[in-house]
C-alpha cells in the first residue's frame, strides 16, 4: 500500500514569549485537522515542541498535495484567530503570506513528506526542533547512516553494508532547489565537507543503496531567506524510517547524546547545544537551549499506533543534564567569539546596523586627509 508521511509545522502563537502554545490553541489545531481532514486523511497526530506545532498526516494524496498543504494552512490560520483572542505572544508569526498558494513551502511553515510502500510493519521516527535551523540535523543523520560507531547495523547488517546515498540542498541558494546527491561510503570525506556547514548545506533526504527506499527527510526551508527579515528560526522537522533496511531506532538516536552544538538559541543569534527532550516540552533558558523531540511511532495501512516519546527516559535525563552544563558554559562567554554566529548568520538587524554605522567612522591610518591614529601598538 502506497502511503505519504507529511509534516508541516509553525509558530503561530505562544506563552510569555517564544516559550509553548497554550492547550486551546493546540486544541484548536489539532481539531480543525480532525474535523477537516476526514475525507483526505488516513490518520494524523499533533504535537508541539518549544513554541512550534507539528501535524502528522498520513494519506494517499502524494507529496505537495495541494489539498493536504491547505488543510494544515487553515488549520494554522484557524490557530492564529485563537492566539489573537489570547493576547499569545507572535501569533501567527510562521504565516508570512495573506492567503494560501498551493504550497506550504515559501510560505513560512517547515515542511517534509516522504512517498512510499508500507511494508508490513513501518516504524518511523518523526524529530520537531526549536530554536534551531535545518542543519541541527546534518551531524546527527550522518553518525546514524554512514558511521559504523553509531550504526553497527553498517557492520551487522549486509543490506544496511551497501549504504545511503544523501541528497544535500545548498539553503544558501535562492533561486531555485540547488542539490546534489553523494554515496557513502565511497564519499563519506565529500559528504563531510558539505555537512559540517550547518548554514549553508543541509541533508534534505537519505534513501538506502540496497532499495533506493527513501529512508529520511528533513525540512529545508530557511525563514530569514524567505520573509528578507527575521521571523524566528527554522525549527525543522525530519522523518526518519527505521529498522529492517534502515538503521535500528537505537542507531538513528545514539548521535543525540553528544547535544551537538547547532545555530539558534536567544533571537536565533548564538550557539547552543542541542537538547533531548520529552514531547510537548518548551523552552526556558536564554530562549532554549535548541532542543528536539523524538516520537516513535508504527504505520499500518496509514494508521498510527499510539505515539512513544523516544526521549522520555532515565538514560536522557542524564543527556539533558549534560546539554545544560554545555549551555551554561557558552554562555559564560556572553557575545564574545563562537559564543554568538557570525556576522554573516546574525537574524536581527541590530548588529547589522551598528556595523553599517561604525563602518563610516573607520580611517586608513597614514591615509591622505587622515589627521588621526598617530599612536603606534607594540
Amino acid at each position: 500500500m502506497k502511503i505519504t508521511l507529511s509534516v508541516i509545522k509553525a509558530d503561530v502563537g505562544s506563552i510569555g514569549g517564544h516559550i509553548r502554545p497554550s492547550a486551546r490553541l493546540k486544541q484548536t489545531v489539532e481539531n480543525y485537522v480532525r474535523e477537516h481532514g476526514r475525507q483526505l486523511l488516513i490518520d494524523s497526530y499533533v504535537g508541539s515542541t518549544g513554541d512550534d506545532i507539528a501535524i502528522l498526516m498520513s494519506h494517499q494524496l502524494g507529496v505537495d498535495s495541494p489539498k493536504i498543504h491547505e488543510l494544515a494552512w487553515k488549520a494554522f490560520m484557524a490557530g492564529t484567530a485563537v492566539a489573537k483572542e489570547q493576547g499569545l505572544y507572535g501569533a501567527g508569526q510562521d504565516l508570512l503570506k495573506d492567503a494560501f498558494s498551493g504550497n506550504v513551502r515559501g510560505m513560512g511553515p517547515a515542511s517534509c513528506e516522504m512517498e512510499f510502500d508500507e511494508r508490513p510493519n513501518e516504524p518511523f521516527l518523526l524529530f520537531a526542533a526549536d530554536k534551531t535551523d535545518p542543519g541541527a540535523y546534518n551531524l546527527p543523520l550522518y553518525l546514524g547512516f554512514a558511521d559504523p560507531m553509531y550504526c553497527p547495523g553498517l557492520l551487522l547488517s549486509p543490506q544496511i553494508a551497501k549504504g545511503y546515498s544523501f541528497t544535500i540542498m545548498d539553503v544558501s541558494y535562492t533561486e531555485g532547489d540547488r542539490i546534489i546527491e553523494l554515496k557513502a561510503p565511497e564519499e563519506l570525506y565529500d559528504i563531510a565537507c558539505l555537512l559540517r556547514d550547518n548554514e549553508r548545506f543541509v541533508v534534505e533526504s537519505v534513501h538506502s543503496r540496497a532499495t533506493d527506499d527513501i529512508a529520511a527527510v528533513v525540512s529545508t526551508s530557511r525563514l530569514h531567506n524567505i520573509a528578507g527579515k527575521y521571523t524566528g528560526k527554522d525549527d525543522p522537522v525530519a522523518l526518519v524510517r527505521v529498522q529492517g533496511n534502515f538503521p535500528a531506532t537505537g542507531e538513528i538516536l545514539s548521535p543525540y547524546r553528544l547535544s551537538h552544538y547547532v545555530a539558534g538559541t536567544m533571537r536565533g543569534s548564538h550557539n547552543g547545544p542541542l537538547m533531548p527532550v520529552k514531547l510537548n516540552s518548551g523552552v526556558s533558558f536564554f530562549d532554549g537551549p535548541p532542543v528536539v523531540s523524538a516520537a516513535g511511532l508504527c504505520m499500518h495501512e496509514g494508521k498510527f499506533t499510539e505515539v512513544v516519546d523516544l526521549f522520555d527516559h532515565p538514560f536522557w535525563d542524564w543527556v539533558r543534564n549534560n546539554a545544560a552544563e554545555k549551555a551554561a558554559e557558552i554562555r559564560m562567554q556572553g557575545f564574545s567569539g563562537p559564543a554568538m554566529l557570525p556576522y554573516s548568520e546574525l537574524e536581527y538587524g541590530g548588529v547589522v546596523d551598528k556595523m553599517n554605522q561604525l563602518d563610516k567612522r573607520f580611517n586608513v591610518r597614514g591615509a591622505s586627509g587622515s589627521a588621526k591614529g598617530r599612536s603606534k601598538a607594540a
